[in-house]
This record gives structure tokens, sequence and C-alpha cells, in this order.
């Protein structure tokens, strides 16, 4: 970490040589070539995208669950503060969220799910949330919804910094450093984060504290860019993850155990901009790596590694001046082995053809794709949205689509129990938007269906236990978002806003499914004065069942959780910003996966240095 930090500074200043230089002004492409995740932008136009903006980045704490858990409609359960993390979108599984890093799904092959609490926010320029059924655009796993991690390489903007630096109760640190430079024909910047804690926080209304709890993760990010001529750029992104989590204990006289991460992303894109055509070809090459220690004092583990290589090519025609033809081929091959997965390999290719046109106040898009692997048979996967504006107020989505998630190395190849029969899960969805727009308030309300078949569970078979499709499930309900800003004078008052009401059930039994609250609200109320800004946080989950009979006596109380915050600028370009937060100010006391609590009233200070 010294190594990497002596370095980053090392860069600065020699970059900063170059700062000076007069960089002249350059015909810009197109923005469309200069996004990674063009779907994100081009494709998705009726259904619901939020973006989350830097102050909120800034605010949150560094990890990824913890900045949606208070900005967005998903639900989170966790095993306590930093440990496992996983979500429940639209009333789906962890396994039916996708997590895609500059368009693409960087969800584990082996359980199919990313763990929310090893992704760092720090390292990014960008996060967006996409809900619903995305396959079409995202592959396996879209069916409630992804979020998008994403780096902007820009050019013609010279120097950038910014240095950010927290610390807070149970000796928790988060620190992140970022630099880059660009002129009119190279881009560069780097990113360092770390954050760690002891993570020892007392309970709530008891005397014990949470024991084995510590964690670190550290990540690294480089972003290169380079302008060949006027029609094409090449980029290179460039991600790692070392992260290293003990297991919290339920009961003190535990075995202590912990996990290792060693992930790392490498992508290598080249744009091009041909008149009417469009082309942008990617190659990949993702690994991910862990280590469970089942007694932390010992140096025997369990294992697995996997490695994944994409080729990915898509070719835009601009048929008319308001309509996009867009071709896709992609090839993704992955070899896994762990201790108790053999060394196993799948070769999957896929076919995408995606059109949209807009006509007025009228917008329509259409894809279709299919996958073709030898280990499972791909359904026809298809979207349709539609659109129509009236005014410059409102406006009307209404999408439908077929969705699907594969079977994970887990499920296929688990010595003794791997199940190569497996047959996709398979999502179809539909769901009808309406959003309000005016000059100071912003307000959405989206209902929608989902009917989830041959979802994938392990069940006892003898003495083991072995997956099989068994459920047929049925989510829907009713998100809404609203924002209201207010400017008077100096002083400027904002509102954000969320709600979610979620029915997952098991049509089997009528029953709803673990870990899925049917309701969850989220709001944000901010003051800014000059130079000064305070603001009132809070989160609502509803009660939650957590054994699948939904016995009442096994219910996790609803629970309401509130944070505040202050921060100022200082410097005369307002570069720098001191900022103090206080979180769960009422001390509550909850937990969102059961025998899991979570910290009482913590502090914490930050600063955030731009230069």
């Amino acid at each position: 970490m010294k190594k990497g930090i002596l370095f980053l500074f090392g860069l600065i200043f020699s970059l900063s040589c170059f700062s000076q230089t007069r960089l002249d002004s350059v015909q810009q492409l197109d923005e469309v070539v200069l996004k990674s995740d063009r779907y994100l932008k081009t494709f998705s136009n009726t259904q619901s995208i939020t973006t989350l903006k830097d102050t909120v980045l800034s605010r949150s704490a560094p990890s990824l669950t913890q900045l949606l858990n208070y900005n967005s409609n998903i639900y989170f359960k966790e095993n306590g503060l930093g440990m496992v993390s996983s979500p429940s979108f639209r009333g789906t599984t962890a396994q039916q969220t996708v997590v895609a890093w500059n368009g693409i799904n960087i969800n584990s092959q082996f359980n199919g799910q990313t763990d929310f609490n090893t992704i760092n926010i720090r390292n990014f320029d960008g996060v967006s949330i996409r809900s619903g059924g995305g396959s079409v655009l995202y592959g396996s796993g879209a069916i409630g919804g992804s979020i998008h991690l994403n780096n902007d390489i820009a050019f013609n903007e010279g120097f950038k910094n910014s240095i950010y630096a927290n610390y807070g109760s149970f000796n928790t640190l988060d620190l992140g450093v970022k630099s880059g430079f660009s002129s009119e024909k190279f881009s560069v910047d780097v990113a360092i984060s770390r954050s760690s804690s002891d993570n020892d926080y007392d309970y709530v209304d008891s005397d014990k504290i949470n024991l084995n709890g510590a964690f670190y993760n550290q990540s690294y990010a480089a972003n290169f860019g380079y302008k060949i001529n006027k029609k094409n750029v090449l980029k290179l992104y460039s991600y790692l993850l070392d992260g290293e989590r003990e297991f919290s204990f339920i009961f003190p006289s535990e075995t202590p155990t912990k996990y290792q991460d060693l992930n790392s992303r490498n992508m290598l894109e080249w744009n091009g901009l041909y008149g009417k055509f469009i082309s942008t070809l990617k190659l990949a090459y993702l690994t991910e790596q862990y280590k469970y220690f089942a007694n932390s004092n010992s140096d025997t583990y369990s294992f697995g590694e996997a490695k994944t290589l994409i080729g990915k090519y898509d070719l835009s025609y601009r048929v008319f001046k308001d309509a996009m033809l867009q071709g896709v081929v992609d090839i993704t091959n992955t070899s896994g082995e762990g201790s108790s997965i053999g060394e196993s390999k799948r070769t999957i290719s896929s076919f995408s053809l995606l059109y949209k046109q807009e006509i007025k106040s009228f917008l329509y898009e259409a894809a279709l794709r299919k996958e073709i692997t030898s280990n499972y048979d791909s359904p026809l996967l298809y979207s349709l949205g539609l659109q129509y504006k009236f005014g410059n107020h409102y406006t009307v989505n209404v999408n439908g689509s077929k969705n699907f998630r594969i079977p994970t190395y887990n499920d296929l190849y688990w010595e003794g129990s791997g199940n190569t029969n497996l047959k996709p899960e398979t999502s179809n969805q539909v769901e009808m938007g309406h959003k309000l727009d005016f000059k100071h308030v912003s307000f959405s309300a989206t209902g929608f269906y989902n009917d989830i078949k041959d979802m994938i569970r392990w069940l006892p078979a003898g003495s083991n236990w072995q997956p099989v499709n068994t459920d047929h499930v049925e989510t829907y309900g009713l998100e809404s978002t609203l924002d209201l800003k207010y400017h008077l004078k100096e002083h400027l008052f904002t509102l954000g806003g969320t709600y979610a009401y979620t029915v997952s059930k098991n049509k089997e039994t009528d029953l709803q499914l673990i870990y899925v609250p049917k309701h969850k609200a989220t709001a944000t109320l901010n003051y800014q004065y000059n130079r000064a800004s305070l603001y009132y946080q809070t989160l609502y989950v509803g009660e939650v069942f957590t054994l699948s009979d939904n016995n009442p006596k096994y219910i996790l109380d609803a629970y309401f959780v509130s944070n505040i915050g202050l921060s100022y600028a200082l410097g005369k370009e307002k570069q720098f910003t001191l900022g103090a937060q206080i979180k769960n100010m009422y001390n509550e006391n909850y937990q969102s996966v059961a025998s899991r609590y979570m910290p009482g009233i913590n502090y914490n200070f930050y600063l955030n240095f731009n230069f």
C-alpha cells in the first residue's frame, strides 16, 4: 500500500510539470463513442435509470452496500457491518442482480452474485441503477435489475486530482486518491483506495460486542485513452481488488474464520466512428480468486479460482436521423477450479440485435438475444419498450422482456452435488412507469410484474444437498422516487426520497420469500448556504421473514435508521471540504440478517480535497 501511494504521488508531481502546457481545442468524437457502457444510455430509454451524483458518493461510506442502501429501492441483507452483503432487487435473489463494470457483467462465476461489500465506490466516476430486466443487454442474472460502475475517459481537461480521507468509530479508515491528466490525444487516470476497520462495535441494549469482525479491502484502478485520429479511440481499463474479512461471531465460543479475495479486471476497447456506423470492439480478461480459512489460526484453506476471457463486437448503424440498428456478437470462455470443483471449462457465444426509433413524442426500442453453449439450453430472450411524452412534463414508459440466469459453477460442478442437467431460470416481466418533471420537482412511479420459473434451489438429496429447478416465483409491486429542489437567494433546499412496495412469493405455497421486505423507504433532506451544508438521511425497512414457512416467531422487526451530517467548503475555489457525520443517531437496535446485529450510534470525520 505504501509503495502504491508513493508511486501515485510521484506520478502526480511528474504530470504536473506538463499541466501548464496550453491545450488547444479539438473536435471531439461523438459522446456515444466515449462511453464504455453505451447500452445504459442508448437502449434503456423505457426503463428507470438512476445515476447517483458526486455529492452523494462523497458523503457515503466506501462500500457499494451503504451507498445503495440509503439511496435506492434495493434491499440489502448484511451478516453484520462490512460482512457478506447481498441484494434483493424487486423481490429477486442476489444471483438475479447484475453488477456491470464498464458494461461487462462481473458477477462471480462460482455463486453467480457480487458481494456488494467488496466494491469500493471511490474507484469509479459514476454509479447508476437500472431497474427491471436487462438480460438482452447484460446477460445472465439481470432479472431484478443491474448496477453499473463506470469510469469516464475524458480528453483535453488537463490535470485533475482528488484526495479523500475519512476516520471514524471502531478505528474505521477510508482513504482514496485519484489523479488524472488528459491532453487532446491522451488521457490517463489512476486511483488507489483502502477501507479498513476493527469493526468491534458494541451491540445496542447488550453488553456484547462484535467479535472477529475486522476487515480491509484495497483496490487499484488505472484507465487510459488514446485518440488515434478523429474517428478512432483506444481505451484500456484495469482494476485490482485485494481484501480480507474475518467473519463475525454469533457465539463467543465459535472458531474464528476469515475469507480472502483477489480479483482483477482488464479490458481493451477500440471505438470507431465512420459516418453512420459506430464500431466497438472489446477484449476483456477477468480473474477471481478466493480462500476460505475455516480456522483463522491455521494455514489450511479451501479455494476457488476462475479466469474469464471475453471478446465482444458491436456495430451500430444510424438508419435514419432518429433510428439506430445495432448487432452484437460476443464470446465468453471461462475456466475454473477449486477445492470442491474439478477443473471445468465452458464457452458461451451470443448474438443480439437491437433497434431504436424516435418519432416526435413517441419512442420505441426492441431487442433479441440468443446464447449457444453445451452446458445448458438457453431460451430466446427479447425486450420491447415504448415511450410517449405528453408535452414537456409527463412521460409514460411501458416495457416487457424475457430474461434468464444460467447455472453457476457451484450449481453445475460442485463435487458430489453438482447437477449438469439444470435449466436456466427464466423470467417474463412487464412494467409501466409514469414520470412528472417540473422546474422544482420530479416524481416517478413504476408498477411491475415478474414471473420467474425454474428457480434453482439446493435441496436435500439423501446424505447430500443438490441443486434442482423447483420454484415458481412471482414478484410484483410499485417503485417511486421524489426529488425536490428550491433556491431562495443563497439558500438551497433539496429533498430526495424513494419508496418500494414489493410482494415476492412462491406460487406453490403463496408465501413471501425470506428476506424480502414489503416496504422500504429512504429520504435525504439537504440544506446548503454558501459554503456550509447540512443534511439529514433516513432509511426505513419493513419486517422480513427468515423462514420459508413464514413462521411469525421468526420475523425480523422493521427498523428506522437516521444519519446526520455537516460539511463546510474552504479555499478560494472551495476545493477543500471538511465534514462530520453521526450515523444511527437514535441508536436503533436492528439487524438485517437474523442474529447479525448492526452498530448503534457512531461517528466519523472526513476531508475531501480537489485540485
